[in-house]
């Protein structure tokens, strides 16, 4: 392909990218306050936690802050002060499980989900992962926007937290990605693939954790998430989606070493397995944000693809609230700087928190 088809080709990409966006600023909702909130069924909010020793003491403070009936966190095999913290938390509500390892074919996190629903008495099964932060509100905004979009399944976005330029460079894709491909508006429409979820903060109603298949049904899924979610829309259910905004926050991950490891452990599973899929998606990157810079005095259809890739960070952080609107100056270095995470994935083989994933 020529370099002027190119040019065209990356300029498309990008006109794609910023209609989606926009479609995403008025449609795609974001949790806010419900001052009248009332009644509410039966709620388990369920924590699976491993080696969360750092995350915690402000994950349980911040979930004893909101109106659960209970409380459960899954100690998955942690090596270290993870279950004494649960065991010294005040809060009736709180309760400690101890987990038993996964079985053959289980990914660690899904047996846990599968044994903290085993174990929850509500009605709504609310699962968060121990780097989330729920601020006070966040639960009944929560089930405020899921009864409004009807769902059965319902997930949040939470807003990223990043305290490194590594995190700055990596994280913020995982909501570009969302808001550029996927209108809300298409989870309404009858098609079963435009389906997404955030394992981060997944809920389901009680019936409609047992039509999906629950955790069982993707045992062995690293991205446990997206596959719950189209099974959701495949069983004919809602699945709802939104924003955490200022009411549920995390920060994933702690410097670039990091981020690399985390992103990369499911980057495999997201691409199909397919290494050839996972090169392709590495040079286009590189095509779409990189090139146009190098190639700014080659023609008008370069520079309009530089400030557009510019413009979907702005308009993304602009939309979570994330701010931090000087971090699109670092747009055209993400690629190259995402190339770790891809040469990760490209091994075949990944570690988190002991464990390896393929």
């Amino acid at each position: 392909m020529g370099a002027v088809s190119l040019d065209k080709l990356v300029l498309g990409f990008h006109a794609v990218k910023i209609a989606g966006i926009l479609a995403n600023l008025r449609q795609f909702p974001t949790l806010r306050p419900d001052p009248a909130a009332g009644p509410r069924p039966r709620t388990s909010l369920l924590v699976p936690a491993r080696d969360e020793e750092r995350n915690l003491p402000a994950t349980l403070a911040a979930l004893c802050a909101q109106p659960a009936d209970e409380i459960l966190v899954l100690d998955d095999g942690s090596a270290d002060g993870t279950a004494a913290l649960v065991r010294a938390c005040p809060d009736p509500r709180v309760a400690l499980h101890t987990g038993t390892p996964p079985p053959d074919g289980w990914i660690g996190k899904n047996w846990a989900c599968h044994q903290l629903a085993a174990a929850a008495t509500g009605e709504r099964l609310v699962f968060c992962d121990a780097d989330v932060t729920l601020r006070p509100g966040a639960l009944a905004a929560l089930h405020a926007e899921w009864d409004r979009q009807g769902a059965d399944v319902f997930s949040v976005f939470p807003r990223q937290v990043t305290g490194t330029l590594g995190e700055r460079l990596l994280v913020p894709l995982i909501d570009e990605t969302l808001l550029a491909f996927l209108p809300h508006a298409l989870l309404r429409a009858p098609v079963p693939a435009a389906a997404t979820a955030n394992g981060q903060v997944l809920a389901f109603t009680r019936a409609a954790y047992a039509a999906v298949g629950g955790h069982a049904a993707v045992a062995d899924q690293i991205v446990e998430d997206v596959a719950l979610a189209r099974r959701t829309r495949r069983c004919g259910l809602r699945l709802g989606l939104a924003l955490g905004g200022a009411l549920v926050g995390t920060r994933m991950y702690r410097g670039y070493r990091e981020a690399v490891r985390g992103v990369g452990k499911s980057l495999r599973a997201a691409h199909g397995h397919r290494d050839a899929a996972l090169a392709a998606t590495a040079a286009w990157h590189l095509a779409a944000y990189t090139l146009p810079w190098l190639r700014w005095d080659r023609g008008g259809a370069w520079r309009a693809a530089a400030l557009l890739g510019l413009a979907e960070r702005l308009l993304v952080n602009a939309k979570t609230g994330r701010g931090a609107y000087a971090e699109a100056a670092l747009v055209p270095v993400t690629a190259p700087a995402a190339l770790p995470v891809y040469a990760l994935a490209l091994r075949r083989t990944a570690r988190w928190k002991g464990r390896e994933y393929r």
